[in-house]
């Protein structure tokens, strides 16, 4: 089974197992490229607030340095406070959405697995030959093409970005320092905006490829179907032996009651129906045995040891037959026919 083709689909099974591993299928490029594009978003969003904030503080602290000749542990407390506010009302935002937008990512295509087998300590991750294997495999060379890619369409965004707006850097020398500041932010966030864009068509690609790698890496040989196969359902060869004994207490338990009968309704030598009427417990006639052929003239021979009323009906054998369950009272449309054996049975029972 060691070098046994795996050309078949994972079954539900093998995918639940190899979840409970922490296998799962996931791009990290899709959570990459998903974190950035948040990150900068909100960071373009929040700008103009980070900006207040902290040219507000810098601002205070500037003036108040020059009107203050000391520097006291109040003073400097407060300064620290202010400071460390500044910084986490600036930034907290970006915080919070870098987290979220990696457990939204993340979660959205592991469906929020949270498994301990990753983390567990293997001795096969010490493997070198495990490492060269990794080295040298096509999901290595896929992650060099892909950052290859990467570095291209980043050096040419720059590049191409920088050749446009080079003309206007000389206008920068006759503005202020805030235009000029605002002129950078909007070059470099017109940068991000490009890269977010190239970079989504390639973990789009990273995406597809990832699922291709993962449905291949899970595929089942046709004998780990069959194996798992006997797990859920039980080997055929058990099943059918089961089955056997099954067969065989019925038949024994069944061929048992043939001697409560009061009566045995047959076809010459097809079928044979072993018929109860008890009228302190029975509501109507009750089947306690029923077979055909080899099993219809094994019963036919034990009602004849036990000298149980035998009567030829071809039709009502059939029908019974094919309408009656052991242990069950008869249908009601063979009341009447059945009631008329009976009455027979029970008259004949009073002349002997």
């Amino acid at each position: 089974m060691a070098g046994e083709d795996k050309t078949e689909k994972a079954s539900p099974k093998k995918r639940r197992d190899e979840r409970k591993k922490g296998n799962v299928f996931q791009s990290k490029d899709v959570v990459t490229v998903g974190v950035i594009a948040v990150s900068f978003y909100i960071l373009e969003f929040s700008a103009p607030y980070i900006y207040r904030n902290t040219t507000y503080v810098f601002s205070k602290y500037i003036s108040l340095m020059t009107t203050t000749h000391s520097l006291n542990d109040v003073f400097l407390v407060q300064m620290f406070k202010d400071i460390t506010y500044t910084i986490f009302s600036s930034v907290g935002l970006l915080m919070v959405a870098v987290m979220m937008a990696a457990i939204i990512f993340t979660g959205a295509q592991t469906k929020f697995l949270i498994t301990k087998e990753n983390i567990k300590f293997k001795f096969s991750k010490l493997n070198p030959l495990t490492g060269i294997k990794k080295m040298f495999s096509l999901r290595s060379v896929v992650e060099v093409v892909k950052n290859i890619i990467k570095i291209i369409i980043l050096g040419s965004l720059i590049y191409n970005t920088i050749i446009k707006e080079l003309l206007q850097v000389p206008k920068l020398v006759s503005v202020d320092l805030m235009t000029g500041v605002g002129f950078m932010f909007s070059t470099i966030m017109s940068i991000v905006k490009s890269v977010i864009i190239a970079f989504v068509a390639i973990s789009g690609f990273d995406f597809l490829y990832s699922w291709w790698e993962y449905e291949k890496n899970i595929k089942m040989s046709k004998q780990e179907v069959k194996e798992e196969y006997k797990q859920l359902e039980g080997d055929p060869q058990v099943k059918g032996k089961i089955k056997e004994k099954q067969r065989a207490i019925s038949m024994r338990r069944m061929m048992q009651q043939v001697p409560q009968a009061d009566v045995i309704v047959r076809n010459p030598t097809h079928y044979a129906i072993a018929i109860r009427y008890n009228i302190e417990k029975d509501n109507a006639p009750v089947v306690l045995a029923k077979g055909k052929d080899s099993i219809a003239l094994k019963i036919i021979d034990k009602a004849q040891e036990h000298k149980i009323n035998i009567i030829e009906n071809v039709p009502l054998a059939r029908a019974l037959y094919a309408n009656s369950e052991i242990d069950r009272e008869i249908p009601l449309e063979f009341y009447e026919p059945v009631a008329e054996i009976l009455a027979w049975v029970y008259r004949h029972k009073k002349k002997e």
